[in-house]
This record gives C-alpha cells, structure tokens and sequence, in this order.
C-alpha cells in the first residue's frame, strides 16, 4: 500500500509519497474507512480560527495539497510537489472503480446533484453509481439518507457540502460505511453538472486556477484575501511539527 509521508504547515497534515488513489483502494480493500481533506489556503485560515475544524483535518486519513498556497508555502520549505486538486483525486478515483464498487453522490442542489451523477455515467458507462442525495436536506430527512448510505455501503462517498459543513458531515457519519473512501469535494458538482467551467490548463498548471476563479466569480474576492494572509500566517507559525 506504501508508505505515507506526513508534512505539516500550520499544524495541519499534508501527505504526499503514494498514488493516493491507489492508496485509498487499498484501505478499502483491507475494510478501512478513509476521510480524505483536500487542503487549501482558505481552509487552513478557517481551521486557524475554529479548533473544532482544526481538530477534524488533523484527524483526516488523507490531506492532499489542494492549493496553490499550500504548494508554494512548501516549495520555500525546500519541498517540491505537485498541486493535486480534489476534484483531479475525485475524477482519477471513480476511473479506478471496478464492476462491483460504487459511488455515491451527496450535496449541492437537487438539480446540479442529478445532472453530476447523469454526466458521470455517460462520461464512464461502467460507473456503478449507488445512490444520489442533493444537499438541501431537512434534519428530519437525514435519518432516512444514513440508513441509504448504510445500506448500500458506497465504495466512495462524494460529499460535497462546502467547507467546513462537509467535513463534520463526513466525521460524523463515517462509521455508517466503514469501508468507503469519503471525499469532500466542495464545488465540483457544479463543474460536473456543466454550471461552471475549471481553468484552462496553463492557469491549472501555473497554479493560477484561483485567478481564473476569480474571474469567473468576482464576489469572491474577500475570500481570496486568504492567500495573502495564509502566506503570512504560516511562515510565521510556529510548531515542532513544521517541514
């Protein structure tokens, strides 16, 4: 399965040294569950200021560098790797499902949650998809979406509920399905829907693709303002753990 290698910046875990995809199969294979974070600038400030989210990435099976700031924040540590967005870990995953493993899609508008699933299964015919659930739930509804998902025990668990709900969500009911690979994957069923488009690749691969975000969505730019200050926050942190 290989052997992980734990990197830290702000005191949240990164992992890097495996074919993550590979390396969630095989937890799954041995009936391990796996909670996987796609780590970025805005998180790691959201975390900085909320202990119980903190304590919920650092409690992750898997933190991939979803980033750009998490990127370049290493490559001034002297460590060089590769940004990896989730939805890149999300798209690769479901490649490598077999016949008899599954997906399941959780989150975003009713809508946009079908269209995703739908265009998923023209784009890999083969695709088991096991269930789809919007995420414009009632509390008095969410008993009935556990029982599904314990039902059908998903190989993966697509959540996407936006951060940090969808990480509580996931710590929350990761026992339902003890062996799946649980992915918070944020806006990406929007993008899968065809409601938004990713970068092109020069922006992706210049680790620019938050630029062309913000192109695309100009009122996001107060949240964009978490790069400069994730820059400052974390090459001022202090902590035994750092590097």
């Amino acid at each position: 399965m290989g052997e992980l290698e734990t990197l830290s910046v702000m005191g949240l875990p990164i992992h890097c040294g495996v074919c993550y995809e590979d390396w969630l199969l095989a937890r799954h294979s041995q009936g391990l569950a796996s909670h996987v974070v796609t780590l970025n600038a805005e998180m790691a400030m959201q975390a900085d200021q909320n202990p119980a989210l903190k304590e919920v990435l650092c409690q992750a099976d898997l933190a991939i560098p979803d980033g750009a700031g998490i990127v370049l924040y290493f490559r001034i540590k002297g460590k060089r790797m590769r940004r990896y967005p989730g939805i890149e870990l999300a798209e690769s995953l479901l490649a490598k499902l077999d016949s008899t493993q599954s997906v399941f899609f959780l989150g975003a508008a009713p809508e946009v949650a079908e269209k995703a699933a739908h265009n998923w299964q023209i784009r890999q015919p083969g695709l088991a998809i096991a269930g789809v659930q919007h995420g414009y739930f009632s509390a008095e509804e969410l008993p009935d979406i556990e029982k599904r998902l314990e039902q059908l025990q998903p190989t993966v668990i697509l959540v996407a509920l936006g951060v940090p709900r969808q990480e509580f969500w996931i710590r929350e009911r990761r026992h339902l399905c003890p062996q799946a690979v649980w992915v918070g994957v944020g806006g990406s069923f929007d993008i899968w829907a065809g409601l938004k488009e990713r970068a092109p690749a020069w922006f992706c691969n210049n680790n620019l693709e938050w630029l062309y975000r913000l192109y695309q969505e100009p009122w996001r730019w107060r949240r964009m303002l978490a790069l400069p200050q994730f820059a400052v926050r974390a090459l001022t942190y202090s902590s035994g753990r750092e590097g």
